[in-house]
């Protein structure tokens, strides 16, 4: 597999994310994910006990491992789920990553925001004050259109921005021109259909393989971050980082 720079730091093309984990097999599957070479983990503490997982797998963490959390949705007893909206919830959300991972310093949050909202200036800028207080080394941005994140660009350097995958996204490629790493956060969600079939029986391969390679090509700042609570499965993800497939066998997969 190739790697792209989350900021400052080269990672594998292929992590991991944290959102399937199933208690009762995550540490062996996060500590396998490690043994084949994935460094780049995405997590949320909104996400259950994957933070728990985490910790009790990997900690003390490798030097080479980063680890990428998200604020904005929360849960609690109280108010069941939530978006935070001022600084106090913000940086009470980083507190809790920060307690549960067992870090003194964040590698990366991402803010993540809702479906059709306007500004995130206010909340970004609560960020960029947590990094400048050192809680968080670097920043990302999740569920946002080009004019958020050209705002988000504006108040403190941008190192990710984490959307749902299209292959027309005009991001990619805005993200690609500036050095930012493209996440999508579901990649190899969905149905397969004939194409992807077909070309999956040509390479011996699964359908989910084909599709995380064909997001991979689609753009070199693009890092996927599939999940699994199933050591097979993730053995297959990360396998797909080394499948390459042709331009005619791309063109049948977005025909």
């Amino acid at each position: 597999m190739t790697t792209w720079k989350l900021g400052d730091v080269a990672v594998q093309r292929i992590g991991f994310g944290a959102m399937r984990l199933d208690p009762a097999t995550g540490v062996a599957v996060l500590r396998r994910a490690v043994e084949l070479g994935v460094d780049h983990f995405d997590t949320a503490q909104f996400y259950g006990a994957a933070n728990e997982l985490l910790r009790e797998a990997l900690s003390p963490y490798p030097s080479e491992v980063l680890i990428a959390t998200k604020v904005g949705p929360g849960t609690s007893p109280e108010r069941g789920f939530y978006y935070a909206t001022n600084p106090a919830e913000l940086r009470a959300q980083v507190e809790d990553n920060l307690r549960v991972l067992g870090v003194d310093v964040l590698d990366l949050v991402n803010l993540r925001v809702p479906d059709d909202s306007g500004s995130l200036a206010d909340q970004f800028a609560v960020l960029a004050g947590l990094r400048d207080e050192g809680l968080i080394r670097q920043l990302g941005v999740s569920n946002v259109r080009a004019d958020q994140l050209e705002e988000a660009v504006g108040i403190a350097p941008v190192v990710c921005v984490q959307n749902s995958y299209a292959v027309d996204d005009p991001l990619i490629d805005l993200c690609a021109a500036q050095g930012i790493a493209y996440v999508p956060f579901s990649s190899i969600v969905g149905p397969s259909s004939a194409a992807v079939q077909a070309v999956a029986d040509a390479h011996g391969v699964s359908p989910q393989q084909v599709r995380l390679a064909a997001t991979l090509q689609r753009s070199p700042n693009i890092l996927a971050i599939p999940g699994t609570g199933k050591i097979p499965h993730l053995e297959q993800n990360v396998a797909a980082g080394d499948l390459t497939l042709t331009p005619e066998e791309l063109a049948t997969l977005t025909d």
